[in-house]
């Protein structure tokens, strides 16, 4: 497991690589790398993203580093995890030999959870807007509201603890183009039922989904903008499942086959 510096807005000087050993896997652990660096806009909730998938690793017996650097984009280095989590990254964040490193992870089985700003980034590496989802990079947002999610596939881990219809304030992106035709929606938004301002995406307007990948698996989520989103256990339950399922269900006895890449389908 390597050590990577903390991100540069925390105040405080802690142990970056943190070790865990609760009672829930099965065998091996699981292995996470938290990403956060932010070229553009720097999202306060950043903090508040590390707490909770800190959290996470605690109750889950996992691994955890974080890092704003980008040393750790190596073939060696990326092989100690599981799952890599770009946490609210913006902006051009890799150089291209760091971007092969990460092709590399994907392609050898390795999970992608992006949360939020994860899809402000890039815009300039095709492979990776297609990691996303379609091309599904951000496009515009209107001012934070309370808006309506639809489950739709609540059989998948990443659903967590949503139900069918739930209300949830945070800044709802509209995305240069809809993921839908190459992945598998986990959750939409109700565009009625809220103002979606320029770049509104109508009837079909994808906010959380999932799909295999060159190899590996990719998950994504829109929501995480607001601080007060992360002390809210839906999401919570959303981001353990969805590193339970990026990290392709290997270390988990929990129903899924051991080793699949197959969809959440799978063993259930």
């Amino acid at each position: 497991m390597k050590t990577y510096p903390l991100p540069r807005y925390f105040l405080l000087t802690v142990l970056v690589t943190i070790w865990f050993t609760g009672p829930l896997p099965a065998g091996e652990l699981l292995d996470i790398l938290v990403f956060t660096r932010a070229e553009g806009f720097v999202h306060p909730s950043i903090t508040d993203g590390v707490t909770m998938i800190t959290d996470i690793a605690m109750e889950e017996g996992a691994t955890l580093d974080v890092t704003d650097q980008t040393d750790g984009f190596t073939p060696a280095s990326l092989a100690d995890y599981d799952v890599v989590v770009w946490l609210s990254t913006t902006g051009d964040v890799l150089d291209t030999a760091e971007q092969t490193a990460f092709e590399d992870f994907i392609q050898a089985g390795g999970g992608y959870l992006g949360i939020h700003a994860a899809a402000d980034c890039e815009y300039g590496w095709p492979w990776y807007g297609e990691l996303l989802g379609n091309g599904a990079w951000f496009n515009v947002h209107p001012a934070i509201q309370t808006a309506t999610l639809l489950l739709e596939s609540p059989e998948h881990p990443g659903a967590g603890s949503f139900g069918a219809v739930e209300s949830f304030q945070d800044e709802w992106y509209n995305f240069r183009a809809n993921p839908r035709p190459a992945v598998e929606v986990v959750m939409t938004i109700d565009e009625t039922s809220y103002d979606p301002g320029t770049g509104a995406m109508g009837d079909d307007h994808p906010i959380v989904w999932a799909h295999d990948f060159d190899g590996g698996r990719a998950f994504y989520t829109a929501l995480g903008h607001r601080p007060a989103t992360y002390q809210d256990n839906r999401f919570k339950e959303q981001i353990r499942g969805a590193l339970r399922w990026a990290a392709g269900a290997r270390i988990f006895s929990d129903g899924f086959e051991t080793g699949t890449t197959e969809r959440w389908s799978a063993g259930n």
